[in-house]
């Protein structure tokens, strides 16, 4: 009796306390208008009493298990016409086949479950697992929450079921809560609930039936409900104020269902029953109090949180008894419909509470159109699944989540990248990391990893390292894919983490931000990212974001202890270099590309006009596709890969001595009016004195195309003179060809002799000549007094972190990484491997400005953005706007010559499969070609870079297979298409 009234004057206080609260009636969800309809009401006809227990009944289900669980679920619906199936793991394929057969099974259509609360990936393989509620919880932009519950509802429906047991809305305001911290979306009341509604509305929109947990709040609990009953021991008043506020709200925004959880709350409830058997907090708080009217779902009924201490169907019926609509995975279904049938009989339980709810589940069915059930499809399951929105929308989110807690100096984004020494540790791993991998793409650094246990040894062996480097970039990596409050490294290395040099060391925190609060010192980091999670998206865009490929804005959702507060976070600008993304990130239709790109490269290569490639496409800054096709070689296993670099041949052009005269234009020492003469004092009294360069550049200024220097190595007989080529190196014979092959020191000045005293051509018209850019290096180290190599080194690639673009390869990379040319038989008697392929090139010792340079498609790429950008890369100008637009616009239109100063262009006028671009590349548009089957170029009209790299050459000049098919401008056309 005295119990009675403590429980009457609680449950009178709380009314009161939450009614003064509740400003809004609660909205009734949708799918209660079918409550009466003529579907429900012919099943509730044709189903005896124990059918309609059956509905309330909801069981596990798994499609990863074997024919024996199959049987077994088939006989539970057959037997007891169970309402509805909680599925668990699994793949697709098997999940819709199963629920095919199942349905097929129901006598009532039953209701597919899943418990999908980061995705399909929570639960079944080759799906999309979308960031965790923590890290969605620290994203500003609360459209993409949206966007993302409407992208779940449709992959949950493409796999036959119809609700999700999600949102997460506990406000989890406890660091040691050990189940759900990263389910949550923070410790604010506020970003809770907001996140929560455009998640549930996401769902809901897209005809997902939707239930926020766990009521009444499961955030501050140090005990998990899977292994024990924990305990709640707040006020009334902070309950309301905090826990039970965004169930509040999601009620008044209309959600269809609420799982009540297994805790024992004194203050709700002072019996210690958990608030699944709790009549006070389901039927009195719940649906009395905050005037819920829609499904009532208990958590998992096998739970410890709930069995301890109760026999199994006893439980369940005191669920039923308590409020609850569906009883969800419930062990043992012939107990539970026992105990509640007994209920019924013994008039504790009135059948019209049962008729009741059951026809609220039918009526959820029916809003899911189950009354139209028909078998789900398997064609194109696991396509339409992993679409590319929904690819691209996980990216999205994991880019909106990165948070930025420290930025000391600016050092995020990194800039001025020649003047850094970069090392990378990834700490909780064993081998390269994807975070250390797309650290690659931007510039050169070392990379080491630290494992969880690593020994004395290993650490001594990284520290020794640390005084070499003036950047050190750490990765802290998790040992689960879900992001657990622990540490688990050792001693030793958590020792190393807490004495590394801070005043250098930039930190990208994969683990669950909380865990930072257990490390000493992390907060003293130059920088620190919170990245909440430790997948490959998070890695990818992590290390985008210390490049300034991507930015942030992301907010703490939670606090660190005294570190760092819920809200901190800093806003950083992206988009200074290459993002790394998918196609419709720069508005481009993924599958017209991709497909339509491998069918022109695997036509070349299986026709052998090319033994492989790497191709780089980018819009808008967005690098949509850089991939590596074929092998190095014919009939060889050596497969290309993105870091191998291709020999550029006359794309050297426009990337080593245009740059280096472009930027000398700008400082004014160098003059488009002049000639070569006003440079080079040898070429004044020849007939090339009187050309001024802009005429040189766009190749109308009667220069021959091109001189066979190497031929006057020769004798008659096809032996070396011997005044040109030795065996052996020597003081006189210093300049490398072959191994076997050394050229006289002074050859250079018999090249220059050859360009002066060639004779000019009849008419100053467009004829495209390399012997300018033989002399270019030698003017460019006139007017800088430096060395050519280093000037562009130290001017463009260093800055640019473009460390594979270089010349003589050889000297620098090991040849495996060195992509193989032509089998020359005439001149070096050899297969050229590691050197150029250009005779005069390698004439000059390697260094031209007519063909030398090697690069992967990466790092010529960022060069060629620099063009795009005119000018700019990385949040430095290299060259100003207005020289670029001089230099690639169409100097001499009137002479019917469509060259820029030393770009191509499209020709004037399209001419089919002969023109030198695709038709839809603007006139705009300016690149080059490569003798060697390579192409760049670059349409600022659409933003658009397309870069493709080949060895065409291999093993001879006279395969001209690439050509025929015209595979270059078929995939740069393909771009276009793209776009459109």
């Amino acid at each position: 009796m005295f119990l009675n009234k403590i429980s009457l004057f609680i449950a009178f206080n709380l009314f009161v306390t939450i009614a003064i609260a509740q400003e809004n009636t609660a909205k009734t969800p949708e799918f209660l208008q079918y409550t009466q309809s003529t579907w429900v009401d012919s099943i509730m006809e044709s189903l005896t009493p124990q059918e309609r227990i059956g509905q309330l009944i909801w069981v596990a289900a798994y499609s990863n298990r074997g024919p024996e669980h199959r049987t077994e679920i088939l006989n539970t619906i057959k037997k007891w016409n169970v309402g509805g199936l909680v599925f668990f793991q699994g793949d697709p394929l098997s999940q819709v086949t199963l629920m095919n057969e199942y349905q097929n099974a129901a006598k009532v259509p039953l209701m597919g479950a899943i418990d999908a609360e980061w995705g399909l990936g929570m639960r079944l393989d080759s799906t999309i697992s979308f960031p965790f509620q923590m890290a969605l919880g620290a994203i500003q932009n609360d459209e993409l929450i949206y966007e993302m519950g409407k992208e779940m509802a449709h992959q949950i429906k493409k796999v036959g079921l119809h609700l999700n047991f999600a949102p997460v809305a506990d406000v989890n305001n406890n660091p040691d809560n050990p189940v759900i911290s990263y389910r949550s979306f923070g410790e604010d009341k506020y970003n809770v609930t907001k996140k929560s509604i455009a998640y549930m509305q996401g769902m809901q929109d897209e005809g997902l039936l939707t239930t926020a947990k766990h009521f009444p709040g499961h955030g501050d609990t140090s005990t998990d409900s899977h292994f024990d009953l924990p305990q709640i021991n707040h006020s009334l008043e902070r309950l309301n104020d905090l826990e039970l506020y965004p169930f509040k709200e999601l009620i008044n925004a209309g959600i269809n269902g609420i799982m009540v959880a297994h805790l024992n709350i004194p203050a709700l409830d002072p019996s210690g029953k958990p608030s699944t058997l709790s009549k006070a907090i389901i039927t009195d708080l719940l649906k009395g109090q905050l005037g819920f009217k829609g499904l009532v779902i208990s958590d998992a009924m096998d739970m410890k949180g709930v069995t301890k201490g109760n026999a199994p169907g006893v439980v369940d019926k005191e669920a039923v008894l308590a409020g609850n609509d569906v009883l969800e995975v419930v062990p043992d279904v012939a107990k539970a419909v026992a105990e509640i049938k007994m209920a019924i009989d013994q008039g504790i339980l009135s059948q019209k509470t049962v008729d009741a709810r059951v026809r609220k589940i039918l009526a959820a069915k029916q809003w899911a159109k189950l009354n139209e059930y028909k078998p789900q499809p398997l064609t194109n399951l696991l396509q339409d699944i992993n679409n590319p929105q929904a690819l691209l929308l996980e990216r999205k989110l994991t880019e909106a989540s990165l948070t930025v807690l420290k930025n000391e100096g600016n050092i995020i984004p990194l800039k001025s990248l020649d003047t850094l020494k970069i090392m990378s540790i990834s700490i909780g791993a064993d081998s390269k990391t994807k975070f250390q991998k797309t650290l690659d793409l931007y510039t050169k650094i070392t990379h080491f990893t630290l494992p969880m246990e690593a020994s004395l040894k290993e650490i001594e062996a990284i520290k020794k390292e640390l005084p070499q480097y003036n950047l050190v970039i750490i990765g802290v990596h998790d040992d689960t894919p879900r992001p657990r409050n622990t540490i688990k490294f050792s001693e030793a290395v958590q020792t190393f983490i807490q004495t590394l040099p801070f005043e250098k060391t930039l930190i990208s925190y994969f683990k669950n931000p909380y865990s930072i609060d257990k490390l000493e010192n992390l907060e003293n980091a130059k920088g620190l990212i919170a990245a909440y999670q430790d997948g490959n998206s998070a890695q990818d865009l992590a290390a985008q974001l210390i490049f300034g490929g991507v930015g942030a804005n992301g907010k703490l959702p939670i606090g660190i202890g005294k570190k760092f507060k819920a809200g901190d976070g800093l806003t950083i600008k992206g988009g200074i270099r290459f993002k790394y993304t998918l196609p419709e990130d720069a508005g481009m239709d993924s599958k017209t590309l991709f497909k339509g790109v491998d069918s022109l490269m695997n036509q070349v290569i299986h026709a052998n006009g090319i033994p492989g490639g790497q191709l780089l496409v980018a819009k808008n800054g967005k690098v949509v596709l850089h991939k590596a096709y074929g092998r190095q070689k014919y009939n060889d296993t050596t497969k290309v890969t993105l870091e191998d670099i291709y020999d550029l041949a006359s794309v050297t052009k426009i990337s080593s001595a245009l740059p280096a005269v472009m930027k000398l234009y700008d400082e004014g020492k160098f003059d488009l009016n002049k000639g070569i003469a006003d440079y080079l004092d040898y070429f004044k009294n020849s007939n090339k004195a009187d050309a001024n360069f802009k005429e040189i550049l766009a190749h109308q200024a009667q220069f021959n195309p091109y001189i066979t220097y190497w031929k006057n190595t020769l004798r008659k007989n096809g032996s070396y003179k011997w005044s040109t080529i030795k065996k052996d190196s020597s003081a006189r014979f210093p300049i490398k060809i072959t191994s076997n092959m050394w050229l006289h020191r002074n050859y250079r000045k018999k090249v220059f002799k050859a360009i002066k005293k060639s004779p000019l051509l009849e008419k100053k018209e467009y004829k495209y000549s390399g012997l300018l850019f033989m002399l270019l290096p030698t003017i460019i180290e006139e007017i800088t007094q430096e060395n050519f190599v280093e000037y562009v080194d130290q001017n463009f690639y260093d800055k640019l972190g473009a460390g594979r673009l270089t010349y003589n390869p050889d000297k620098k990379f090991d040849k495996k990484h060195i992509v193989p040319t032509e089998h020359d038989f005439i001149f070096r008697h050899l297969p050229v491997h590691g050197t150029v392929h250009d005779e005069g090139a390698a004439i000059m010792g390697g260094v031209s400005a007519n063909a030398g340079l090697f690069s992967n498609a990466n790092d010529l790429a960022k060069l060629m953005q620099m063009y795009l950008n005119m000018g700019t890369y990385g949040g430095e100008e290299f060259i100003k706007e207005s020289t670029l637009k001089e230099f690639t616009k169409t100097q001499f239109p009137e002479n019917n010559n469509h060259r820029g100063l030393g770009f191509d262009k499209p020709y004037l006028k399209y001419i089919g499969e002969n023109s030198n671009t695709a038709k839809d590349a603007s006139s705009e548009s300016f690149g080059h070609t490569g003798f060697t089957g390579i192409m760049v170029w670059m349409d600022p009209k659409e933003e658009l870079l397309y870069l493709f790299l080949s060895n065409r050459v291999l093993p001879t000049r006279a395969n001209t297979t690439l050509y025929k098919l015209n595979t270059r401008t078929n995939i740069q056309q393909l771009l276009y298409n793209a776009i459109k």
